[in-house]
């Protein structure tokens, strides 16, 4: 194997952005090892680039072999977190590069999501290969442009303590015979929702990528857990658990929303659909829809999400994130630089920023659920949920309307697909 070739005194720093991940500090760990042990000085910048774009170079430490050694199995990050970011700011970006250079950095490794990998393209262009620089994707989404739907480092560990949690959960419908209506973290994909479903054997899960309209109603998503509450009760059962994407808010008409309370805009009147509390709105909209039908029933609504960020990752990520932390490094040492560094096939494979950008937006691309796929049609496949085929069975349907107030074609035409 190619071994790098290091000059003496050349220091790598470490920088963290975004929101935590379960596996950071694998990450950290890993390359601080491999850079040390090739005679590189590692510098690890505290809270992401918040200090940085202030043109403080101060907040920084000295990672050795012997701090960071046996940190791989914790959560958290040990240089800590941030999701400032250097373009909100006129000198932000300027301010960060001066300090880089203070600091006399030959190598840059970011860690983060699509907003720290977007930041590290900038860098990357304003900086013409002065430092060279890789980036470690990670985020619980799991919505990161890495191909063959290999997972981003963290989103295994979220599935798995989410998984656990929904069948807390569950237990708990069955013995108090009420629903759950859980949201999930995804900004915009559904990815962890749909893991976390699947795996927990949830009543059912909604994500965005399920809707092909560019923008759904409440109603729209009402009907589904409406339809789900009244299957399930035909069956005899008055518990469930439904799984909600929180990507499901991104998608939400804005004019509808105008008559909801309580909600805070931005500089432009926008409302700021981040902070609609998605459970809530559709615990309510789903209660006053059956309670219309003469459907009687309970519902809690809950947010899993901050739970999962800092946990101790699951031997998978723990593993993982090492593979990523010594891949980087030695990515960077051989000279390489602007380019997402992944895993594929137990190999690094570095994919250049360039690739990871939309060509029209200049954004980075998101990964969605693929629909398309026997993945996602198992999950639909055991799901409670009212489907065609219901309303099209005469005695299904006669049955299921027996438990509303609603005659069959009255039921029939309410919860036909638009």
């Amino acid at each position: 194997m190619v071994q790098p070739k290091v000059k003496k005194g050349q220091k790598l720093a470490i920088l963290v952005g975004g929101g935590p991940a379960p596996g950071i500090n694998g990450v950290i760990s890993a390359a601080t090892i491999e850079a040390i042990n090739q005679g590189i000085e590692v510098i690890g910048i505290r809270d992401g680039f918040r200090w940085l774009s202030q043109g403080d170079a101060d907040h920084v430490e000295k990672l050795t072999i012997g701090m960071t050694s046996r940190i791989h199995n914790t959560g958290g990050s040990r240089i800590g977190i941030s999701r400032v970011s250097p373009l909100a700011t006129p000198d932000g970006l300027k301010n960060t590069i001066k300090c880089l250079k203070k600091l006399q950095i030959k190598y840059l490794l970011t860690i983060g999501g699509d907003g720290t990998l977007y930041l590290s393209t900038r860098l990357h262009k304003e900086l013409k290969g002065s430092i060279q620089i890789a980036h470690v994707p990670k985020t619980i989404d799991n919505n990161m442009p890495i191909p063959g739907y290999i997972p981003t480092f963290g989103f295994e560990t979220a599935r798995h303590i989410g998984t656990e949690l929904v069948h807390h959960l569950m237990e708990d419908a069955k013995t108090t015979r009420r629903w759950y209506f859980v949201v999930t973290m995804g900004r915009k994909t559904g990815h962890l929702a749909l893991g976390i479903g699947k795996a927990a054997g949830a009543t059912l899960t909604i994500i965005p990528e399920e809707f092909k309209k560019k923008k759904i109603s409440l109603t729209d998503i009402t009907k589904i857990l409406e339809g789900a509450v009244i299957k399930r009760k035909l069956s005899g059962r008055e518990d469930g658990v439904a799984i909600l994407a929180e990507g499901l808010t991104d998608k939400l008409d804005e004019k509808e929303l105008e008559n909801l309370t309580d909600l805070s805009k931005d500089d432009h009147g926008r409302i700021r659909l981040s902070e609609v509390d998605l459970g809530q709105v559709l615990k309510h909209y789903t209660l006053n829809a059956l309670e219309e039908k003469g459907v009687i029933s309970r519902i809690v609504d809950t947010t899993i999400g901050y739970e999962l960020r800092s946990a101790a990752p699951i031997p998978f990520d723990a593993s993982y994130t090492r593979n990523l932390g010594y891949s980087s490094v030695k990515f960077l040492l051989l000279g390489g630089s602007g380019a997402l560094i992944t895993i594929q096939k137990n190999k690094k494979v570095p994919i250049p920023f360039e690739k990871v950008l939309n060509a029209k937006t200049g954004k980075i691309n998101v990964r969605y659920v693929d629909i398309n796929t026997e993945s996602y049609e198992v999950g639909q496949k055991y799901m409670i949920k009212l489907t065609q085929e219901d309303l099209e069975d005469k005695k299904e349907l006669k049955n299921l309307a027996g438990m509303t107030n609603m005659k069959p074609a009255e039921f029939k035409s309410y919860f036909s697909a638009k």
